[in-house]
């Protein structure tokens, strides 16, 4: 009888071990505790629907500590859509302490779509600070002048869904600052004025369609770079120094190329008047056969010819000079 007793009292034990994991008591005692209405039921519901309880009604025992009317419908859709609640929670009770109007939907809204809600709203009552790079401009006379901006910036809780991020302030704040230097005739008046370039960018209302608001934009660095203006002359003089060179090399080879051309012209020419000169035996020839000259008028012509060459190679001696080569 005794072991039957053991045995049944070990099973309710055990009944009521796996019951109090599976119903969260614990957790229900602290919500009563606390004041929040919630049923066995509804924590039984909510493992039935693979929602972790201490992940709802936790964050449900601090909102309703911090005074705001929240229900476990809203946080438990918010859990299921994969949202993080305390977080969420944590965001309203802070919008709620420094008076910001931040619905629940609008805070779990802002949390699915990947923002740090908590953070946004630390950020509206307490500005953040955006430091930009470097930001190199040319002024009109040609030396770059670089800057380096802070940018105050409030979240704009209204604007986080679908606002644009810092990357986007700092591109706008960058364009602004590259006008500005741009539109300066004098790098001068950029180093004696740094205010101007953050009064000119922040007119422009840059902070439109993104999810912040910009308190302030101040310049915290002007430096000059180079001469820009100057580069590009020299860059232009030796492209044009470049340019003309190519086109004497150009013509001098035209050159070469004409003078090439006449030689094989000379050359031409010279071997048609060999040709020509190969015809003359040819024809002295045909003209002795066909008794257009005699046999005596040949030697007379060849008479000529040494008589020629004769007077040729004494005038040779005589004048050194005209065949350019002195006398020996």
């Amino acid at each position: 009888m005794i072991p039957i007793i053991i045995i049944i009292a070990v099973v309710v034990v055990l009944a009521l071990l796996i019951l109090l994991s599976f119903v969260p008591v614990g957790l229900w005692i602290s919500a009563i505790a606390a004041g929040v209405k919630v049923s066995i039921s509804t924590l039984v519901g909510m493992r039935l629907r693979r929602v972790s309880p201490r992940k709802v009604i936790s964050p449900l025992i601090k909102a309703h500590k911090a005074g705001l009317n929240l229900s476990t419908n809203q946080l438990e859709s918010h859990f299921l859509a994969g949202g993080n609640v305390d977080r969420v929670v944590d965001a309203n009770i802070a919008a709620q302490r420094a008076d910001i109007d931040l619905p629940f939907e609008r805070g779990a809204a802002i949390d699915l779509a990947g923002r740090d809600v908590l953070e946004a709203v630390q950020m509206s009552v307490n500005p953040k600070v955006i430091e930009t790079p470097f930001i190199a401009g040319v002024a009109m006379n040609g030396i770059e002048v670089k800057a380096k901006a802070r940018i105050t910036v409030r979240a704009n809780i209204a604007r986080l869904v679908g606002g644009a991020g810092e990357e986007t302030i700092i591109a706008r704040v960058g364009e602004g600052i590259v006008s500005t230097i741009g539109s300066s005739e004098h790098h001068t008046q950029v180093l004696e004025n740094p205010d101007n370039i953050s009064k000119t960018v922040l007119s422009k209302g840059l902070d439109s369609g993104t999810a912040f608001e910009i308190l302030s934009i101040d310049i915290a660095d002007v430096d000059i770079s180079k001469n820009i203006g100057a580069d590009l002359q020299t860059e232009q003089a030796l492209a044009d120094k470049n340019i003309a060179q190519a086109k004497a090399e150009e013509r001098r080879a035209m050159a070469v190329a004409s003078e090439q051309e006449m030689k094989a012209r000379v050359q031409e020419m010279k071997a048609k008047v060999v040709e020509a000169e190969a015809e003359v035996p040819k024809a002295m020839s045909e003209a002795l056969r066909s008794g257009n000259i005699g046999v005596k008028d040949y030697y007379n012509l060849k008479n000529i010819e040494a008589d020629t060459g004769m007077r040729e190679s004494i005038n040779k001696r005589t004048n050194p000079e005209d065949n350019g080569s002195p006398d020996k």
